[in-house]
């Protein structure tokens, strides 16, 4: 479960920013995840809310909030995209599989709400 570090790494991040910008509580972090990324939302919630109560000095509290990015793939060949979920790695309008991800595999602190 790489779930745990990815939630110390927010942790850090978040905590960082809270001394460069003399904050006392965090209420919220917002996450953007994308769809196939490799991160599971369920395992991370679990993990963020142990994490915060014990490694965190501004975040015991701080509610998680994720926000999917949906995965939209690219075909080189008719230059259409699509979702990626849906359809692989196989372009649905034209059969190609000259295709790459444009989206969905992104993990991103978004926003940081103080209280």
């Amino acid at each position: 479960m790489h779930e745990l570090g990815v939630v110390f790494h927010v942790i850090k991040q978040v905590e960082e920013i809270c001394v460069e910008n003399d904050l006392t509580e965090i209420s919220s972090v917002t996450l953007e995840l994308g769809e196939v990324s490799t991160v599971i939302e369920d395992y991370l919630h679990d993990v963020w809310n142990w994490a915060v109560l014990k490694k965190s000095e501004h975040m015991k509290t701080a509610k998680l909030i994720v926000e999917t990015i949906p995965a939209v793939t690219f075909c080189e060949d008719c230059q259409q995209e699509y979702p990626t979920v849906e359809f692989g790695k196989t372009c649905p309008h034209c059969g190609s599989k000259k295709t790459y991800l444009l989206q969905g595999n992104e993990f991103n602190i978004k926003e940081i709400a103080g209280s």
